[in-house]
């Protein structure tokens, strides 16, 4: 099932409300062009969680960890890695192990890793500052 919202960032709020209303499971992949919003959106999923970490993308450490009030975090940013190895190196698989929130930037570059209850959040920029989420949930 897809569901799909037009929002401006200006009401980012409601994009966060849409997401949280609308997944099945704790694991997210962001999908969009560089610039897009995705991290500008984890950074507001991951407040209206509970957590008051600096919130930031993790392009060079692939991946960052927040505290929520009933959670974790765990925000990954795949868009440096050369191969899946990379991914693997870090533990990917053992986070994936936990019962925690998962958000993956650029996962397209680790296609064998994913696991198969993902949520997609396709991000496409309309004009400006008016942007389309289209989710996309593996049942």
């Amino acid at each position: 099932m897809n569901k799909t919202l037009y929002y401006k960032i200006s009401d980012i709020g409601l994009a966060v409300n849409f997401i949280l209303n609308n997944i099945n499971s704790k694991y997210l992949l962001f999908n969009g062009p560089m610039g897009s919003g995705k991290t500008t959106l984890i950074k507001a999923i991951v407040n209206e969680l509970g957590s008051n970490d600096s919130v930031s993308s993790p392009s060079f450490s692939l991946v960052n960890e927040y505290e929520t009030k009933d959670s974790v975090v765990y925000h990954f940013d795949f868009y440096r890695i050369k191969n899946e190895i990379e991914a693997f190196d870090i533990g990917f698989e053992d986070y994936l192990r936990e019962d925690v929130w998962c958000f993956i930037e650029w996962a397209e570059k680790i296609p064998n890793l994913i696991p198969d209850n993902v949520n997609l959040i396709n991000f496409t920029e309309i004009k400006g500052d008016r942007r389309t989420i289209e989710i996309i949930l593996n049942e």
